[in-house]
């Protein structure tokens, strides 16, 4: 397994395997190699930490849920936004 499909966080509860990344609540490392990954561009942490700093939402425990990002890139794009 590559780097990029490895989970990041440890074993689940009972200690069986590793977890899966949760779309809903990824830190802000793992949500940047998704984006990447799926994206075919590189996004790095320092790209998704700009854009927390101009707004974009994350979660109380500081993690992204991706869905809320991109509603709010999109948001970002229809308001001339970079």
């Amino acid at each position: 397994m590559t780097p990029e499909h490895a989970p990041s966080s440890g074993p689940t509860p009972g200690g069986q395997g590793m977890s899966r990344l949760n779309p809903n609540a990824l830190p802000v490392a793992d949500a940047a190699r998704v984006l990447t990954r799926l994206g075919g561009k590189p996004v790095t942490e320092a790209m998704l930490r700009a854009d927390i700093d101009t707004g974009a939402p994350t979660n109380a425990d500081a993690s992204m849920n991706l869905v809320h990002y991109a509603a709010w890139l999109v948001k970002e794009m229809s308001a001339g936004g970079d």
